[in-house]
């Protein structure tokens, strides 16, 4: 409404300047004069406290919906199965959801700026201009098509440009991230150079396509005005001619001129709105495609949400198989886990022993068969209900910005200090905690790259502990642990864990051998089930890695 009010102010303008000059200064009447330029003054008063109203709301709203459009998508992210990630990749959609959704908000508000002013302007400058002079109608007729065929073309080779360069963003994004977390790998082996020769490589691309879609931008805006600057020579130049055969005031003239530059205003408008409509267009497809992609995690319709045997674990004939790929990863694995027992998985790399553990906490959803927690199936669970009752140690342990305190918190945001110190006693990670200058309040970088692997590890199975879970999954854990540590932790674990369930993949077998149960895993099957001293006896493969590590040794 403020826009439409700022431009009929616009179109009324010129009228009355028409006026002043065709009337009041030809008969000398200072008071008409007065008294429009009053008007005049007024209009324009108006217009401009419109336009800043229009331009605030249109800021105000942009913002909003911008700010609606990052939370959706971050929400849609969080849900996403390990499945999508792998499809997106983390840097696409970092890139969808801060440069994609920012070109979509930058075209909201010029929309909104301009969207009512701009055609207003245009259209009724055209119809103003027609009825303050019909013999120079033509030119108009001529130079607006003019317009839109010269634009209309420019976008339709925009568009691809645009495609192209959103994805090259991701390039660039995708590059930079390898080489800012891998950065100790490329150091290590010299290979500085050649990350720089693949960033350069990637940023050039980027760069041409930029360069591409720039032509493009520096042939629109002189194009425009060019034809634009065309008909105002024409206008003056025909209206000249009528002037001097008396057909035409010169009022009507100034009039004419005034309104092709509301005109001319409108158009490059649309133009510098025009430019930014293929990029959003595409930034728009990319952020729908991620929120109209369904997670392959559903929500139960009816989600239970309580345990009847809380801390129980069994797989029933379960199957788990990526989409596309030719065999499962795990096939028709069975067995329960109860509260205070502890069973172990081992297997040779790729054996399905992290997919196992995947499935607890559904981080991804079986194939076929089931995967029960606590009595329920937990495609039925409340995924909140199912996730708080697991302490999940990953198998590359990642600790958040922040500090330790904040970290050993993720899980439990009411934990006192003294919980903290327990937990860390056990994980065996108080002696360097209490070390550090500030203790728990000691600062953490992102991944928590400021401590070593080992320290990494225990800070996380310590953040585990403090949360108390009925269920332990313990995913290959203690590889950064020397054995002296890992003993001792396993020992500080035990009573702690007591009255819980405890899941561990593990290679050395000196940290499954006192598990209640064993399980052996190779090509996603379980080929051996027992305690260590069973599988010795029964489990040639279990046996050929008990002889192997004992060489080592």
């Amino acid at each position: 409404m403020l826009q439409f009010v700022g431009a009929f102010a616009a179109l009324f303008l010129p009228r009355l300047n028409a006026d002043i000059i065709d009337f009041g200064v030809t008969r000398g009447d200072i008071p008409y004069i007065v008294r429009v330029g009053g008007v005049m003054l007024a209009v324009a008063a108006v217009q401009i406290v419109c336009l800043i109203g229009a331009v605030y709301l249109s800021a105000k709203t942009a913002t909003a919906v911008g700010a609606a459009v990052r939370r959706d998508v971050f929400r849609r992210v969080s849900g996403f199965s390990a499945r999508e990630m792998g499809l997106f990749g983390a840097p696409s959609l970092i890139t969808r959801n801060t440069n994609d959704v920012l070109q979509v908000q930058t075209l909201i508000m010029m929309v909104l700026t301009m969207l009512v002013l701009a055609p207003v302007m245009c259209v009724g400058g055209i119809i103003m201009a027609v009825r303050e002079e019909i013999r120079l109608s033509w030119l108009i007729a001529v130079s607006v098509p003019a317009l839109a065929f010269t634009m209309g073309f420019i976008i339709a080779k925009m568009i691809p440009a645009y495609q192209v360069m959103q994805s090259r963003i991701d390039t660039v994004n995708r590059v930079l991230r390898e080489q800012i977390t891998g950065v100790r790998v490329v150091r290590a082996f010299v290979r500085e150079p050649w990350e720089m020769k693949r960033f350069a490589h990637a940023n050039n691309e980027l760069t041409d396509t930029a360069l591409r879609v720039g032509r493009l931008l520096a042939i629109a805006f002189p194009a425009v005005m060019l034809i634009l600057n065309v008909t105002f020579v024409g206008v003056i130049w025909f209206g000249g001619i009528e002037i001097s055969a008396g057909r035409m005031q010169v009022g009507s003239l100034t009039a004419m001129i005034n309104y092709l530059m509301l005109i001319l205003m409108s158009i490059m408008f649309v133009t510098f709105m025009a430019s930014q409509v293929p990029r959003a267009a595409v930034c728009a497809d990319r952020i729908m495609e991620v929120l109209s992609t369904p997670s392959s995690i559903t929500y139960p319709a009816d989600p239970v949400t309580a345990m009847p045997t809380p801390g129980t674990v069994e797989f029933r004939d379960t199957t788990f198989c990526y989409p596309g790929a030719e065999k499962p990863v795990i096939e028709n694995i069975s067995f329960t886990v109860t509260p205070g027992t502890t069973t172990a998985l081992i297997g040779a790399t790729g054996s399905g022993k992290s997919t196992v553990m995947h499935l607890i906490p559904r981080l991804i959803d079986a194939t076929n068969g089931a995967v029960v927690v606590g009595g329920v199936d937990v495609r039925d669970l409340d995924p909140s209900v199912l996730r708080s009752s697991l302490g999940y140690i990953p198998q590359r342990a990642f600790l958040f910005s922040g500090t330790i305190a904040s970290n050993l918190r993720y899980g439990k945001p009411d934990a006192t200090d003294s919980e903290l110190w327990e937990a860390l006693e056990i994980a065996q990670a108080a002696g360097f905690v209490q070390a550090m200058p500030d203790g728990l309040d000691t600062a953490v970088a992102q991944g928590g790259t400021t401590v070593s692997g080992g320290q990494r590890q225990r800070l996380a199975i310590a953040r585990a502990l403090v949360r108390k879970p009925s269920v332990y999954l313990f995913d290959d854990s203690f590889s950064a642990l020397d054995v002296a540590t890992d003993a001792r932790l396993r020992a500080a674990l035990e009573p702690h864990t007591r009255n819980s369930a405890v899941l561990i993949v593990g290679q050395r077998i000196a940290t499954i051998k006192n598990a209640d149960q064993i399980l052996v895993l190779e090509g996603g099957r379980i080929v051996g089930l027992g305690t260590h001293d069973q599988l010795v006896q029964t489990c040639a493969e279990y046996r050929e890695t008990v002889e192997s590590q004992l060489v080592v040794q």
